[in-house]
């Protein structure tokens, strides 16, 4: 017998079908996906890590559950629906990290567990009910700032003397102060006194926060098998918790702090875990070493991690999507039209089919098969978190949150098919098209066999060509250099350089010398600028000029007027001297070559 939500559910889903016949389209995903509920005010503030999909009562239908943020410092929550409707909700002390849902032992009837990571300790919920709490260890305490708090408690030392040994241990020692310490550097000094009061006579304690929590087989690769808890923590370890003691069974150390995490393997036979640091690395650790294995340096942060089949696939905030393989080698890259918000795996195993679905923060969530875009959803705002998976009696159930706290539901329906050709790894399909490359000619061939036969002759032929044109083009330029005949100087008692702009259409032209002294610190005086034209084509009113004194790096314009005397509309080059008094030949030369002129000549 179907229960209310699934009449519901198929109440839904037929008129979605029928309402994509009558109207466009509106979320652009190619009529893939079925709308099955939206709830723009469900005030549900979460993020992938905190979201998953679960049977928690045994009866064939899967749950929501999501670790709620909350909008202040006391809505934390652990909210379970069920369908469109809120199922239960239940109080959080502190800000949850990560969710995850797993079983814990063999009994029956199979009905896992949920637990939810929160400061320094996990929540173990049975049945919707608080079950177990585990605490991390505590992390070893500075013994000088003990030596210093004893100092306190005895009366020795005073709040200021405290702050200033407090402080250098900071800076030097190598175990970081405690959250008690680092309090109290951050207060005033009229409120240090309170503080120390309140505080001196309690033990000191260094506790780290989980940032990252994930599940691992026990055993057996079985959808319902026994699972180990792995979580990341700030202190830059990792840990293996047993699914009954809730005993360390393992421990990893990082270079960094873990803040991205996918696990896959059986613990009792050989475990991968990948791990995004937040210096900007991905670690890979292994069953055999407590260290990392391997090492993925990116060129940017990653905000996304998804292991798809043998390969992981890292979004960054370079807005790209990069593809690895296991021992991190780069496969693919390709870029994203807006920032990454959030990532997750889609698994259809009844289909045999894998890709990634992407948040992207212009309400837009893309699937991608390797680096190919096969879908793309549009959505009311930007997305938070992503899950795709088995939820009520449907098994590819796309559920997202929203930036504004929304819940929207999505359903793949079961005749929708994807590109087999865009999800094919490889090159495009336009690489493999053969070019429609001509016949090879007789002419072809026997230059060819000439260039074979005779390749050691033509090339010293070519060289000996180029020697030539190297050698007549130094000539010309020492003979320019030598008859000033180059518009830059190459004297260095005189360091000038000149160069020339025409304005106009004609028949009257305005001609603008640029000189400059390009000498370190002394100017150039005594110099004058004259010009050889042809008479019977041009005129220059001022064809003598006298230069004023030339101050070093300063550019001096010298302008006068051309008039073109000739109707033929032919034109010639006017040549510029650079002179100076007492010396017959020029400091340098240019040539202007002048336009035709477009107007009538001047009577």
């Amino acid at each position: 017998m179907f229960s209310v939500y699934s009449w519901v559910l198929l109440f839904q889903i037929h008129i979605s079908q029928h309402s994509g016949r009558l109207f466009p389209d509106p979320s652009g995903d190619g009529g893939k996906w079925l709308d099955a509920h939206y709830d723009p005010v469900a005030g549900l503030y979460t993020f992938s890590s905190c979201v998953d999909l679960a049977d928690l009562s045994g009866d064939g239908e899967s749950r929501l559950v999501a670790g709620d943020l909350g909008c202040g410092a006391s809505a934390m929550k652990l909210k379970v629906y069920r369908g469109t409707a809120l199922m239960s909700e239940s109080a959080l002390l502190d800000l949850p990290s990560g969710l995850v849902a797993f079983f814990m032992d063999l009994h029956q009837p199979r009905i896992p567990a949920v637990a939810v990571a929160s400061g320094p300790c996990i929540y173990v919920y049975k049945n919707l009910r608080p079950y177990f709490k585990f605490t991390l260890p505590g992390l070893e305490v500075n013994a000088l700032e003990q030596d210093v708090w004893q100092q306190v408690r005895e009366g020795q030392i005073d709040q200021l003397t405290l702050k200033e040994m407090l402080e250098g241990i900071r800076r030097k020692a190598d175990v970081p102060l405690s959250v008690r310490s680092l309090h109290f550097l951050s207060l005033e000094t009229n409120e240090m006194d309170q503080f120390i009061q309140l505080h001196k006579q309690q033990p000191i304690r260094r506790q780290t926060v989980i940032t990252v929590i994930g599940t691992l087989k026990k055993s057996t690769a079985d959808e319902d098998g026994v699972s180990c808890l792995v979580i990341g923590t700030e202190s830059c370890d990792v840990y293996v918790l047993d699914p009954e003691a809730f005993i360390i069974l393992s421990k990893m150390s990082l270079p960094s702090v873990p803040t991205l995490m996918d696990v896959t393997g059986q613990f009792d036979v050989e475990f991968r875990i990948t791990v995004a640091c937040r210096n900007g690395n991905i670690y890979i650790l292994r069953r055999e070493s407590d260290k990392p294995k391997y090492c993925i340096e990116l060129s940017s942060h990653p905000v996304g991690l998804v292991r798809v089949a043998k390969n992981v696939v890292v979004g960054c905030t370079d807005e790209s999507l990069q593809g690895f393989t296991q021992k991190g080698k780069k496969l693919w890259r390709t870029l994203v039209p807006a920032p990454i918000t959030t990532m997750a795996s889609m698994d259809l195993p009844t289909r045999g089919f894998q890709a990634v679905l992407v948040g992207l923060a212009n309400c837009e969530v893309h699937l991608y098969r390797d680096k190919n875009l096969l879908s793309s959803i549009k959505t009311p705002d930007a997305v938070t978190s992503v899950c795709f998976g088995r939820y009520g009696r449907e098994d590819g159930a796309l559920i997202m949150t929203t930036r504004g706290g929304g819940l929207m539901v999505k359903i793949l329906k079961r005749t929708a098919t994807f590109d087999e050709r865009d999800s094919a790894p490889g090159p495009p399909p336009a690489q493999s098209v053969r070019l429609n490359v001509p016949k090879k000619t007789k002419l072809y061939v026997d230059q060819t066999l000439r260039e074979r036969e005779n390749g050691t002759a033509m090339h010293r032929a070519f060289q000996m060509d180029l020697s030539r044109m190297r050698l007549a083009a130094a000539k010309a330029y020492v003979k320019a250099l030598e008859s000033s005949m180059a518009p830059v100087s190459s004297s260095a008692a005189e360091p000038l350089k000149v160069n020339a702009v025409v304005q106009g259409l004609g028949p009257s032209f305005k001609l603008t010398l640029n000189i400059q002294n390009t000498a370190a610190a002394r100017p150039v005086l005594n110099l004058a600028v004259s010009f050889l034209y042809d008479e019977k084509l041009y005129r220059v009113r001022t064809p003598y000029l006298r230069v004023p004194l030339l101050v070093p790096g300063l550019v001096y314009p010298l302008q006068t007027f051309v008039e073109c005397t000739s109707d033929k509309g032919v034109s010639d080059i006017i040549k510029v001297f650079v002179l100076r008094e007492g010396r017959s030949a020029p400091l340098l030369t240019a040539h202007i070559n002048m336009p035709v002129s477009e107007g009538l000549p001047l009577a």
